[in-house]
Order: structure tokens, then sequence, then C-alpha cells
């Protein structure tokens, strides 16, 4: 079992860097080439080839070069489906924290007016 805790110990790594995240909700609708992807997420394109060749070498995206430009797209559609259920709890849970914020800050500003 170490070596099965080890390997998703890696995988959640791979998933833990925003960027990565924003590569793979780009390429949600389908395949972009490098540079879609560049300005989709506002990165540097050292950054997000950085990004989408690590994503490639675990096998979570594929690629295909077309002349001078290179496509990517989603290969492993388990990765997305565990994103998406991340993601959608988490923004649940910034949701929730928000709607309390601000009633916190309603309360202690209705106290003082």
């Amino acid at each position: 079992m170490s070596e099965v805790f080890e390997e998703v110990s890696n995988y959640f790594a791979l998933l833990s860097e925003p960027t990565r995240l924003k590569i793979l909700h780009a390429l949600c609708n389908g395949e972009r080439t490098v540079g879609a992807i560049v300005g989709d997420i506002g990165a540097t394109q050292a950054n997000v080839s950085r990004q989408l060749n690590m994503l490639y070498r675990a096998r979570i995206l594929g690629r295909r070069k077309e002349g001078a430009q290179v496509y990517y797209r989603i290969e492993d559609q388990n990765t997305i489906a565990l994103c998406r259920t991340v993601c959608s709890q988490m923004a649940e849970k910034v949701k929730n924290s928000r709607r309390m914020g601000q009633g916190a800050i309603q309360g202690f500003m209705g106290a003082d007016a």
C-alpha cells in the first residue's frame, strides 16, 4: 500500500498548483493551442508550457502538433471529474464564508450605526 499512497500523493501534488488547475479549466471545453491557453489564464508562455509538459508527462493531457502550433486536450476524464467535484465543493464553501463574512460585517456596522 505504501507505493499506492506515494502515487496518490504525487497525483494530488500535481493538482495542487493553481496554474495547472487553470489550464485544466481552460481545456474543459475542448482542445486549445498553447497561445490560447496563455491568453485564457493570463500566465507567461514559459510557465504555461512548463505546466502543460508536467500534465502531459502525467498522462492527464494529450497533445498534437499541427504546423508550428501545439494543441492540448484532456486525456484523463477521471481527473476532470475529480477537479469538478472538488471545485464545486470549494466554490460552495467560499460562497458560504462570504455570506457569513458579510453578515458579520453588517452586524458590526449595524451595532455602531
